[in-house]
């Protein structure tokens, strides 16, 4: 696997001080690393400091959002090769250059049916799909009666697992991130994602430094202020006449399993100095993401969009995570905002 490529080969590559400052995460679907980490990634690798991202899957059953797009909708192919373009678009918004599709990833297992090449050159192998998923109450999710074939969930762990394990192997990375054990909100591939995450870090742990790894979290009542803010005129200016067509979210319901107390988060990023690069790959997921604006003059949130669902969500001043393992995160120096430019 090569630097900058979802496949190659750079074995005999030796992680040096720079490489292991980088920070490396784990993905379930193509709009997970922006809506998920976007800020994390995106001060990363404003810093200069080495940033991967790995997808597990290509969000073949994502909804699809208006009439632009429309003709994908039903058709998996289709979607996910155009979803793989919004990635694309999505990491460069980020300035990320390195991402590694999972299914890319070959091992020596992998020889026997597939002939040729070597473990980790990216030749087409197996395909790792969207296992798709069902509401199973407000804000949760859980895996349907039928998965497709090649769903994430129902390819073994340790397969997975081990096509992660190389990619760490490779990159050597001082942080890695992924989803909560409940996945954030309960998406089977979100819970998947985390827990081969977890086995792969598990495999390494011998290898040699111990990477600091983050579950992305939120805080409870960070999450309850942007809501309230979200009906708020901030808001409304910023989006205008679209959040007719949208749903302001209720405050006082109750959280999503992946809030936390505000106290318990461990590492907060600030989103305002990378909030345009953020932005930007939020558009770039046009399929899935829509009414992304920017809010100003809003303490509790600094902008917001919506997901097929049509309910605005916010995008919080800072990006949270709960450390769960490994030495304390060393942050990146501080990214300044761009200068306001002057207007002719």
């Amino acid at each position: 696997m090569s630097q900058g490529t979802a496949g190659g080969s750079s074995r005999g590559r030796h992680a040096g001080p720079a490489e292991r400052a980088g920070i490396l995460a784990v993905h379930a679907h193509p709009d997970d690393e922006t809506l998920a980490t976007g800020a994390l990634l995106a001060t990363w690798a404003a810093a200069g400091l080495p940033v991967t991202v790995v997808t597990a899957t290509r969000g073949e059953r994502g909804e699809v959002i208006g009439r632009r797009w429309a003709h994908l909708a039903g058709d998996g192919a289709a979607l996910a090769a155009h979803r793989e373009r919004e990635l694309a678009a999505a990491l460069r918004a980020l300035g990320v250059s390195d991402h590694v599709f999972l299914d890319r990833v070959r091992l020596p297992s992998d020889e026997a049916t597939l002939g040729g090449g070597l473990p980790g050159d990216g030749a087409p192998g197996p395909r790792y799909e969207d296992s798709g998923m069902v509401w199973a109450g407000a804000g949760r999710a859980t895996r349907g009666a039928a998965l497709p074939p090649g769903a994430l969930v129902s390819v073994p762990l340790d397969e997975v697992a081990a096509r992660l394990v190389a990619v760490l192997r490779d990159r050597r990375p001082a942080v890695v991130v992924t989803y909560d054990p409940r996945g954030g909100y309960g998406h089977p591939d979100h819970v998947r994602v985390h827990e081969l995450t977890m086995r792969a870090l598990a495999t390494v742990r011998d290898d040699g430094p111990e990477p600091a790894v983050l579950w992305r979290r939120v805080g409870r009542s960070a999450l309850a202020a942007a809501c309230r803010a979200l009906a708020g005129d901030a808001a409304a200016a910023a989006l205008g006449a679209v959040r007719a067509t949208l749903t302001v979210p209720d405050p006082w319901a109750a959280p999503p399993a992946m809030a936390v107390p505000d106290e318990d988060l461990t590492l907060a990023v600030p989103v305002a100095p990378v909030r345009a690069h953020v932005l930007d790959a939020l558009r770039a997921h046009g399929t899935q993401v829509q009414a992304v604006r920017a809010v100003d003059d809003e303490a509790a949130l600094v902008g917001c969009y919506a997901l097929s669902n049509g309910v605005l969500a916010p995008l919080l001043p800072t990006e949270g995570y709960v450390q769960v393992a490994g030495p304390p995160v060393v942050r990146p120096p501080v990214v300044r905002p761009p200068a306001p430019r002057p207007v002719a």
